[in-house]
């Protein structure tokens, strides 16, 4: 019942912007295109000279890239969360892959992982029940990873009309038919998930052509277990060295290319091009096993610029000019914000509820008004080798706070990227200002925080 009044409270404060009629539908059909674990440097528009993404690559020679994108943390649940509800994953204090698990505190660490939620609660209102309640239809596809395993917090309990492969897996047992994923059906032995969800995905747009969709293509690709259809692993076989590290892993991303074109062109063939709003990123930085993120430093489950910086590329035909790039730091948290106003809905939540802004100005070569952005990672990852802590970037200074011992690492990104020279100790004004508005983000935001471990090391 207490959801059921949000989303009529949160639906009564928006105003079509489109058309004096409230009545008619929104102009702007939505395909939210996200891919698990793909880093900065794992496309050739970014720069790889080792992978073939062509599809991709005309996506961004169609719309706007940019450079300066970032998920709202280096791993994948809060991220998720975060594009759903507008918030980051500090207010949500869902700040780590689900399940949180205490057995990822390294052996004598000083602190214990802070509280981390284990499912995106329903009360929560996302941006699927906003639209849904605007006459959008809805679907959902691929990776959900924002819940336990019990239904009921499934995407068909969060807006969407439809959920398909989505639930509380992280990764797919694996990529070819049968999937044993609760949430798909088998449908041909050795069938590759990424192109069984392209057909689902075409499907859905040709059943709702004539109305006004949504569809969150959220793809299990290019997670772990590395595996793609052999005609690429045979071409990707010695294809090894700077921009890859693993020859399976440039197979899987030229295989999610290609499924990606093929949704491309049903739009093209539906005519629904000029309609659409396509948005396409990560869900944070690649996996460091397998991509290689030089220039960037570090990898996914890391506060560097390797875990959180990600591709980002938007494509909306008459509102975003072709062959452009951005620059402006962004991050994950905006989409929420953003999809609002696209949908033709103008929103009068305050920041209290919304931690992003409208990415609309950047798109039609404007500008946005903010001073920073936030990032909040007091958990460990799965790999145990990360410091807990926090960062705020502002400008072209970025500054990483270190709980385990109060340490400050200052960067300046423009003249060092891949964050060398900490420049904190050099330019303490600046990282004491900066520090001080991390720790009012975090206070604002009611940010769970480590605790002592009582078996660790002091």
């Amino acid at each position: 019942m207490l959801r059921t009044l949000l989303i009529a409270l949160i639906y009564a404060t928006f105003l079509p912007t489109s058309s004096a009629n409230a009545a008619e539908p929104p102009d702007t059909n939505i395909l939210f295109i996200l891919i698990d674990d793909l880093g900065w440097m794992d496309l050739a528009c970014q720069g790889n000279k080792l992978v073939e993404t062509p599809h991709i690559d005309h996506l961004a020679k169609q719309g706007m890239r940019f450079t300066d994108a970032y998920a709202a943390a280096p791993v994948c649940s809060p991220t998720r969360a975060s594009i759903l509800t507008g918030m980051s994953p500090a207010r949500l204090r869902i700040t780590n892959h689900l399940p949180d698990r205490k057995q990822f505190t390294p052996k004598n660490a000083k602190l214990m992982s802070a509280e981390c939620r284990n499912h995106l609660a329903l009360e929560y209102v996302t941006i699927a029940e906003c639209l849904k309640q605007a006459g959008y239809a809805t679907g959902f596809m691929g990776k959900w990873h924002v819940s336990h395993n019990d239904k009921k917090f499934f995407p068909t309990s969060q807006g969407f009309d439809i959920n398909i492969a989505g639930c509380h897996y992280g990764g797919p047992p694996t990529f070819f038919d049968p999937y044993r994923i609760p949430t798909i059906n088998n449908r041909r032995t050795g069938e590759y998930l990424p192109d069984r969800l392209a057909d689902e995905a075409i499907r859905f747009i040709k059943s709702n052509r004539d109305k006004r969709f949504m569809l969150f293509l959220w793809n299990y690709t290019v997670h772990w277990p590395m595996e793609a259809p052999k005609k690429l692993l045979d071409k990707y076989a010695n294809r090894k060295g700077p921009g890859l590290n693993d020859t399976r892993y440039g197979a899987m991303i030229e295989a999610m290319d290609s499924s990606i074109g093929r949704i491309l062109q049903s739009l093209d063939e539906l005519k629904l091009t000029n309609d659409t709003l396509v948005i396409f990123t990560s869900d944070n930085g690649g996996f460091g096993g397998v991509a290689d993120n030089r220039p960037l430093r570090a990898a996914k489950g890391h506060l560097y610029e390797g875990g959180i910086r990600v591709p980002l590329i938007v494509r909306w035909p008459g509102q975003v000019k072709p062959k452009t790039t951005c620059d402006t730091p962004v991050i994950s948290t905006d989409f929420f914000p953003t999809l609002i106003e696209a949908a033709g809905l103008t929103s009068i939540i305050n920041d209290d509820f919304n931690d992003g802004v409208s990415l609309i100005p950047l798109l039609r070569g404007g500008v946005i008004k903010r001073d920073a952005i936030y990032f909040h990672y007091p958990n460990y990852a799965w790999h145990r080798s990360n410091r807990l802590g926090s960062a705020i970037r502002s400008g072209q200074y970025k500054l990483i706070e270190r709980f385990d011992n109060g340490d400050l690492e200052l960067f300046d990104l423009k003249n060092d990227l891949s964050e060398r020279k900490n420049l904190a100790i050099q330019m303490p004004d600046r990282a004491k200002a900066m520090h001080q508005k991390l720790a009012q983000w975090r206070k604002a935001s009611n940010a769970a925080l480590p605790t002592p471990n009582p078996q660790g090391s002091h």
